[in-house]
């Protein structure tokens, strides 16, 4: 296993579409093995393939507490069929680092989803799940939670990151 390289907004690879995934090999399941590693790594609760510069449908999940056992999903192929209601959350992303601002997504979902061996899954979820499988499929569709905020507030952040990373 091995650590990714984290995009960093503004780069133009974060808004680019990701393709569907169509083989389920070794390739595939090593992606995974090292998108975890560098989730756990930055300490964050999930990580879309675009953000590593892999342009593929597919995002995974750590939603764990730090005393509890892992509950790492990865989810491939997602499609949310279904959104109910409205949230409004702080968000973070690992492609912003430092960066926290409310964010109003679905209250409830549903995904459809595949797993590491192309086997369907259909889920129902809400809360904190349903946020983050919203932001993370996002990603997927070249979306970075910072295009929901004001231009005003896009442009601060885009002038923060650039001195942070000196773009």
């Amino acid at each position: 296993m091995s650590l990714l390289n984290i995009l960093h907004y503004p780069d133009e690879r974060l808004h680019l579409k990701a393709s569907v995934v169509t083989e389920f090999d070794a390739k595939l399941k090593q992606l995974v093995a090292d998108m975890a590693e560098t989730m756990y790594d930055s300490n964050g609760i999930g990580l879309a393939a675009t953000q590593v510069n892999v342009q593929k449908r597919l995002f995974i999940t750590d939603l764990a507490k730090n005393d509890e056992p892992s509950q790492l999903t990865v989810y491939i192929n997602p499609v949310i069929r279904n959104k109910i209601g409205e949230i409004k959350g702080e968000e973070g992303c690992l492609s912003v680092p430092g960066v926290f601002e409310p964010v109003i997504r679905a209250e409830q979902i549903t995904v459809d989803y595949q797993d590491l061996d192309g086997k369907l899954h259909t889920i129902t979820c809400s809360g904190l799940k349903a946020i983050c499988i919203q932001h993370e499929n996002d990603h997927l569709d070249g979306k970075v939670f910072v295009d929901y905020l004001s231009g005003l507030k896009q442009n601060f952040i885009k002038k923060k990151m650039k001195k942070l990373f000196k773009k």
